[in-house]
């Protein structure tokens, strides 16, 4: 079975999308996953939607700070799949079935975990989202070439096994969560880094800060995650 963990926080705007995607009958009968929905104490329709739409639902809420990656393993714990995607409410995928093949031909694979191609929603793409994500994705590439494990957090794919061995997302993180993941990963075996899969997510959180600040943000994450920096961002603030 294949595990579809999605953390959620106030998504009701932007979650039907990627359910109705996922939803379908068609695929759903080919491809046999299970929907979780991993809350973080959403306050508006988030839960009402998901009931509707999905398998199973975990609620969480870490009243002094939000860490998505307590909402990650969360979800992990309820779910049965070999196969486990993590995937943002505020995604879309270009080619479900596309997708969900390569994920099928993933669970024999070598890798021990894949990464893909990042954008924004086509209907709000800007020369400035072009240049930010080709050259983030590259260089999501090179640094897993070279051996530094990295993959965004908006869609991940990792085996089961892989995710037990390595004890999951690390909670004491606020930000950085898939970077660290990923980098622990790559200490063990490598990761695919699949450019024909094509993951859309809003730009809402680049239109409100603005890439220059998103990558200074992004780039203390980094230090934290290798101790470089002691102190971190005391919360991942939802932008809706």
């Amino acid at each position: 079975m294949i595990s579809v963990i999605i953390p959620t926080l106030n998504e009701e705007k932007l979650l039907p999308k990627l359910l109705d995607q996922l939803n379908d009958q068609k695929l759903r009968s080919k491809y046999g996953y299970e929907i979780i929905i991993s809350d973080g104490g959403s306050k508006d329709r988030t839960l009402e939607i998901a009931r509707n739409y999905t398998d199973k639902i975990v609620v969480h809420h870490d009243k002094r700070r939000q860490k998505i990656s307590e909402g990650k393993n969360a979800g992990f714990k309820i779910s049965e799949g070999e196969i486990l995607i993590f995937i943002c409410a505020d995604c879309r995928i270009e080619n479900p079935e596309m997708f969900f093949d390569y994920v099928l031909n993933f669970k024999n694979s070598k890798f021990l975990a894949a990464t893909f191609w990042f954008d924004v929603f086509p209907e709000e793409k800007k020369w400035s989202d072009y240049i930010f994500h080709t050259f983030f994705n590259w260089l999501i590439k090179l640094l897993n070439f070279i051996g530094n494990g990295m993959g965004r957090g908006e869609c991940q794919v990792i085996k089961r096994e892989v995710f037990e061995k390595i004890g999951g997302y690390n909670e004491e993180l606020t930000a950085g969560e898939d970077y660290d993941l990923y980098t622990r990963i790559r200490r063990l075996g490598k990761i695919d880094v699949n450019f024909k899969i094509k993951i859309f997510e809003s730009p809402r959180r680049y239109r409100k800060y603005g890439y220059i600040k998103i990558l200074l943000m992004w780039f203390r994450n980094s230090l934290r995650v290798f101790n470089i920096l002691k102190t971190q961002v005391e919360e991942w603030k939802e932008v809706r």
